[in-house]
């Protein structure tokens, strides 16, 4: 549902009294403090100078009084708002006028990627959407997910208003290369008020007679058909989503569960296991696509950015950037969130699910518990050994005691991989016995003929890295988090993050963190856990930091090896000064975990080079033990649902 924070819709009329009376602030920062509890010095100043300027514009005789007002409308399971909102008829349909507010008065172009821009935001230059992509993309998200704006037809007007913003010759904001999106909402700037009106008078000419702005916060959240066509065009013949052998049966288990739950109104959770190479993902954008396609609100959420930005964009063709965006969340968008706002949400790697959402950990409760709150169908994908930072609190336990806990039935079930591609569950447990994450039969056995490689040069393995590149874009390098990554180099390709000077290697972290794994020329960089996690490649070359060595026939961990700039230990010195044997014990788990992940990533093979060289040579040593298999027949594994109960 959309849901405002003001209490009322106002009249034309009675907005631009409120603002000369200066009550609309005020009621603004009592509604902020009651529902967010905090608002900056600067939010406030911002609200009072652009609904200063809208009343200036909507002080047009043209405009009726009776037209509908509203701002600040959220936008469901997004920290985003809607600034603006005129509503009324032109004299033959209904319509909503979308203005989108900044206080901006520079901007640089920013031609290397689409549809962003440049400019100075708390106290620092930031890039940042084009407010013509913004106003639009909103309003795509309001006619892609909402009923009655569908039935009743209305229609959407989006536009930007940059009050203190003067438009000069050969404007940036203007430029050719934000045409398209110029043409789908207009920018205006200051001493443009006038133009403004008339955008607004185009659409408005009579007041708001179907109370539209109510239409819209009530309006049930459905995927529109044409979302529904479009999804489903795109997912047919694409050879990356075709689900395989026990895939495919778990997937139909997990789709009529589905639809039985919400058919039933029982609410239910279910819970998958299963390790790397599974297809987790898969089956999560089969069961997105789907279930979409059955006309149900659905979404794909996981904490971690790089699946959702790998995966969306994969999907994404002839449809509308937005409207695959919009289906992919980030596990941090539900504390607000109504019961049962959602009828089906699918949470990929659900281990790396954290207590509390928000920049600095303070909102909600927990995001485990928020998601099944929050729909009626709530599918968990898990691999418990993936937790990579102090803050994955992600477990089957937690999950089963939520479900509890908010009266849902349970299903769990296991999915184990064959052996497929060229790798198997064979290697997976040789690794992990040479990590000495645990030990296991396969401390010689490395199942089929995976191609694992030690080098001693990294230089060697970026060459051939590139070199297997070339046949389909599906090789990547990797390395532990053990480098810096400052923020004013991140998107300079001639900074060099990682530097192993006795053998003259450099290179740097990967510059775009949404879509590196599948850029075609990302592969001379480097990507870290964070950007990697999730994600499938053929082959892969990981770099081993000092925070994994080998001393005394012991592999061990140094968490004082690690980046600064990485978070994943973030609170661990603390934790190490009152109880040491605790923080360590964390830490070694995290770092294992971080390059087990890392050295799984490569479905045909994993290259690795230490900056340890007695590691290094531990690791020949092990891989020249090892046995392999040249042909292994694969053995049906049943995944079905199983141990189902209420509780």
């Amino acid at each position: 549902m959309f849901t405002r924070l003001l209490k009322e819709v106002a009249t034309k009329t009675e907005f631009i009294s409120d603002v000369t009376n200066e009550l609309l602030v005020e009621r603004l920062y009592e509604s902020y403090q009651k529902k967010i509890g905090r608002t900056s010095k600067s939010e406030i100043n911002s609200w009072e100078n652009s609904l200063y300027r809208m009343s200036n514009v909507m002080q047009d005789e043209e405009i009726p009084d009776d037209t509908s007002v509203a701002i600040e409308f959220k936008i469901p399971n997004t920290s985003k708002r809607v600034d603006f909102l005129v509503a009324g008829h032109d004299g033959i349909q209904d319509h909503v006028v979308i203005v989108e507010l900044k206080q901006w008065s520079e901007v640089e172009k920013v031609t290397s990627k689409d549809a962003l821009v440049s400019t100075y935001l708390g106290g620092s230059k930031r890039t940042v959407t084009h407010p013509s992509y913004q106003a639009w993309s909103y309003a795509a998200l309001i006619h892609d997910f909402n009923q009655n704006v569908q039935d009743q037809h209305i229609v959407l007007n989006p536009c930007a208003y940059l009050h203190n913003y003067r438009k000069s010759e050969n404007d940036p904001l203007m430029d050719s290369h934000y045409a398209d999106h110029l043409a789908k909402a207009p920018v205006f700037a200051k001493g443009e008020i006038q133009k403004l009106r008339d955008f607004i008078k185009k659409y408005v000419c009579y007041g708001d007679r179907n109370q539209l702005i109510y239409q819209i916060e009530h309006g049930k959240i459905r995927p529109s058909k044409s979302l529904q066509d479009s999804l489903a065009s795109l997912l047919k013949g694409n050879q990356e989503f075709v689900l395989i052998d026990e895939q495919k049966v778990f997937y139909e288990d997990a789709y009529l569960l589905a639809l039985e739950s919400i058919k039933n109104n029982q609410k239910s959770v279910m819970v998958i296991e299963g390790g790397p190479g599974t297809g987790k993902s898969v089956m999560a954008v089969n069961l997105l696509v789907n279930l979409i396609n059955q006309g149900l609100t659905a979404l794909y959420v996981s904490k971690n950015s790089a699946p959702r930005n790998v995966y969306a964009s994969k999907l994404k063709g002839t449809i509308k950037k937005t409207q695959i965006d919009n289906l992919f969340k980030g596990s941090g968008s539900f504390f607000e969130s109504e019961k049962n706002e959602f009828d089906v949400l699918i949470i990929d790697e659900a281990h790396r699910l954290n207590e509390k959402s928000g920049l600095f950990s303070n909102l909600g409760e927990n995001q485990i518990k928020e998601v099944i709150h929050s729909s009626k169908f709530t599918i968990f994908f898990i691999d418990e050994n993936q937790k990579v930072t102090l803050k994955d609190i992600g477990s089957i336990d937690s999950i089963k005691k939520f479900a509890k806990e908010l009266d849902a039935e349970l299903i769990q079930g296991k999915l184990v991989s064959q052996f497929r591609c060229d790798g198997s569950d064979a290697y997976i447990a040789w690794l992990d016995d040479v990590l000495q994450i645990r030990e296991t039969a396969n401390a010689n056995d490395r199942g089929v003929d995976y191609d694992f490689r030690v080098y001693d040069d990294p230089n060697d393995m970026l060459k051939e890295i590139e070199e297997l590149n070339k046949k389909n874009n599906k090789s990547r390098m990797l390395a532990g988090y053990c480098w810096e990554w400052p923020k004013n180099g991140r998107m300079n390709s001639f900074h060099k993050d990682i530097q192993i000077l006795e053998h003259n290697f450099n290179i740097s972290w990967n510059l775009s963190d949404s879509i590196w794994a599948i850029e075609q020329d990302s592969v001379s960089e480097a990507g870290c856990i964070h950007t990697s996690q999730g994600l499938e490649f053929d082959y892969v070359g990981v770099i081993i930091g000092p925070d994994l060595a080998y001393q005394d026939g012991q592999v061990i961990t140094d968490y004082t090896k690690r980046a600064k700039t990485d978070q994943s230990l973030k609170g661990i010195k603390t934790m190490a000064k009152d109880n040491p044997e605790k923080a360590h014990a964390l830490a070694d788990q995290i770092i294992r975990n971080t390059y087990r992940t890392l050295m799984t990533r490569g479905q045909k093979g994993c290259f690795i080079f230490c900056t340890d060289p007695e590691l290094n040579e531990y690791f020949r040593e092990r891989l020249n033990k090892s046995v392999v298999y040249e042909d292994l027949s694969p053995s049906h594994i049943g995944v079905a649902a199983e141990n189902r109960r209420k509780y």
